[in-house]
């Protein structure tokens, strides 16, 4: 679980996590969707490949509140099911409390991945909403390496599953993969919770 407080609204902080444009800009993908239950999304490379590097199926959508999604590689078809990935926003007077649930994870580094990713994406997130601009470097940039060794094993066009280059569904991403089983929090097998909070 990961929280951050954003001086924004509800509603802006779901047009950030759910506008391709907006999430190009502080997370170097675009999220395509129509972000209705039920329905695939991508997490786009920008560098107009259409290389997906995460893929999914919208769990739920309640706009401007909660957001959740599998989240996976692609091709990936982890043994305990998709991982998942929920938003909750929740107002308070002129700020928001933003927090992210990132459940059922493969293995550890997955886990690794995630810690290093989710504070990196709510610091330029942050910064966008409250300055218009994202952080003078892109924070995910400290881990590289790391990094592009996870984005390589998507260097291929995308097809496998989720939304084809068209916008087509494909036949993973229609529900053809099994539903997520209950794991740990943030991973299946020690059923750790990892948690920061950034203000």
């Amino acid at each position: 679980m990961y929280v951050t407080y954003i001086e924004s609204t509800p509603e802006r902080v779901w047009q950030a996590l759910t506008d391709a444009d907006l999430t190009a800009q502080y997370w170097g993908h675009g999220n395509v969707s129509d972000w209705r239950a039920g329905s695939p999304w991508e997490h786009r490379r920008v560098d107009g490949s259409g290389i997906a590097d995460v893929a999914g199926t919208v769990l739920e959508s309640v706009p401007p509140r909660r957001l959740a999604m599998t989240f996976d590689g692609p091709d990936a078809d982890p043994p305990n099911g998709p991982s998942r990935v929920t938003f909750d926003i929740e107002p308070y007077h002129e700020i928001v409390r933003l927090t992210v649930t990132h459940e059922n994870l493969a293995d550890e580094e997955a886990l690794e991945a995630v810690s290093a990713g989710w504070p990196a994406v709510f610091a330029n997130l942050k910064s966008l909403l409250e300055t218009g601009h994202v952080l003078p470097r892109a924070p995910w940039e400290m881990h590289a390496e790391r990094r592009a060794a996870r984005m390589a094993r998507n260097d291929r066009p995308s097809g496998a599953g989720g939304l084809s280059r068209t916008g087509r569904v494909t036949r993973r991403a229609a529900g053809q993969r099994p539903a997520g089983r209950a794991g740990g929090r943030w991973r299946a097998c020690a059923g750790q919770v990892a948690t920061a909070v950034t203000a």
